[in-house]
């Protein structure tokens, strides 16, 4: 059996400059242009690595790199950006916590121009815990857990707390908000940021799940290698996550 390609190495944030971890975002974005999984979704992928790791406000290295580039070089183009970017880490919020988020976003805002500002309203505003938002939750969690979705929720039979949380607020309210972000690049959201904080189980979990849309093994390969890239730039090991081949027979 093939075995994941090792990302290539990068020296850690604190002994590097801009102009290595603009190497970095780089290297992911070719590497990921060679795939099927959409151009725009390398960068919703480090944007949640980047919160879910330990240095969120790299993330202002992320938006000054991609602001200069030609398909950002409008004010409407760097609102249609920042919306992408702020929909992944408001759902980065649900698996990660706020703070980290706050702190990409705000690291993001010092270097955002008047005219770049998306003035939109919050796109969550007049949400409400009601059936149709629990029915949204338990449709998406279908689609990612499929035959597993029952035995899932049932891991949390003796604390319910935490399937009412999952159900309603996780899924209902930030995964299954499509307003911004399709499937796909949600779900490279959650796998990145479940990822890059070396849990085993979600990570297999979202492995199999982003397989479980359609993507293929090579390129769900792609995801993890950008996440193992963005970790040893951070300094971060990821010792414990399963590799894809190792998931691929539960898919």
């Amino acid at each position: 059996m093939a075995t994941t390609m090792e990302p290539k190495a990068f020296s850690s944030s604190s002994e590097s400059s801009p102009h290595k971890i603009h190497d970095l975002f780089r290297t992911i974005e070719t590497d990921w242009s060679r795939s099927g999984l959409g151009a725009n979704r390398w960068y919703l992928l480090t944007i949640a690595t980047l919160a879910g790791g330990n240095d969120p406000e790299l993330s202002d290295q992320l938006y000054l790199y991609l602001i200069s580039q030609p398909a950002f070089s409008t004010p409407a183009q760097r609102q249609s950006l920042i919306r992408e970017l702020r929909e992944a880490l408001i759902k980065t919020v649900s698996l990660v916590g706020v703070c980290k988020p706050l702190e990409a976003i705000m690291a993001i805002n010092a270097y955002e121009k008047p005219e770049d500002k998306d003035p939109s309203p919050a796109t969550r505003e007049g949400w409400q815990c009601d059936e149709a938002n629990l029915q949204r939750g338990l449709g998406w969690m279908r689609k990612i857990y499929t035959g597993d979705t029952d035995s899932t929720i049932a891991l949390f039979d003796d604390h319910r707390d935490f399937a009412w949380l999952s159900q309603n607020i996780t899924y209902g309210l930030y995964l299954s908000d499509r307003q911004v972000l399709d499937d796909l690049g949600t779900e490279v959201v959650v796998l990145a940021a479940i990822m890059i904080q070396n849990l085993p189980k979600e990570t297999r979990w979202h492995i199999r799940g982003i397989r479980r849309l359609g993507v293929s093994v090579e390129d769900v390969k792609v995801v993890w290698n950008a996440v193992q890239a963005i970790a040893q730039f951070l300094g971060i090991k990821l010792h414990r996550v399963p590799t894809v081949e190792e998931v691929e027979k539960e898919v």
